[in-house]
């Protein structure tokens, strides 16, 4: 599915634009899909349990409360979610292994690098309403991501 952030915000004006707090670090600069949601802190172990499932071209929308403590997400996570078929990950908080996640098929977009791992208490909420980057994120909405930023609406903007 070939879209531009610039070209759904314009044909669509009800829907959402985020503000440009994320940065790109996955292999895919442009992913789009329905959002699932996670809202963990410094804690990773419910993500990994996520993107263990099926994804079905969704994309995991993590609330890390914006931490800059540690990363959420690095190379095994992103390589696990590409290969079950997750569309991207979305992080508020940090990544590792930036030059490795480069070359993965899954788009990654997030705060900052970290080189610290999270803990694993399996701490968090799934499922639930996210607030981020200006935008209000619940399960079942529709992402779309490229280098000029990220569009989300209630229903699919492009190719149902």
């Amino acid at each position: 599915m070939s879209f531009k952030t610039t070209d759904l915000s314009d044909a669509h004006p009800e829907a959402q634009v985020g503000e440009p707090l994320l940065r790109h670090f996955g292999g895919l600069r442009s992913f789009s899909g329905p959002i699932e949601t996670l809202r963990v802190f410094e804690d990773n172990a419910l993500v990994r349990a996520v993107l263990e499932e099926p994804g079905n071209g969704r994309v995991l929308v993590v609330d890390g409360g914006g931490s800059l403590r540690c990363a959420l997400l690095g190379d095994n996570l992103a390589t696990l979610a590409a290969n079950n078929g997750w569309a991207g990950v979305v992080l508020h908080g940090c990544v590792r292994d930036t030059a490795q996640l480069q070359h993965i098929a899954l788009g990654v977009m997030a705060l900052a690098p970290s080189p610290r791992r999270s803990v694993k208490r399996g701490e968090g909420e799934r499922g639930v309403a996210l607030h981020i980057a200006g935008l209000t994120l619940r399960p079942g909405m529709y992402l779309y991501a490229d280098d000029d930023g990220i569009v989300v609406a209630e229903q699919p903007l492009v190719g149902v």
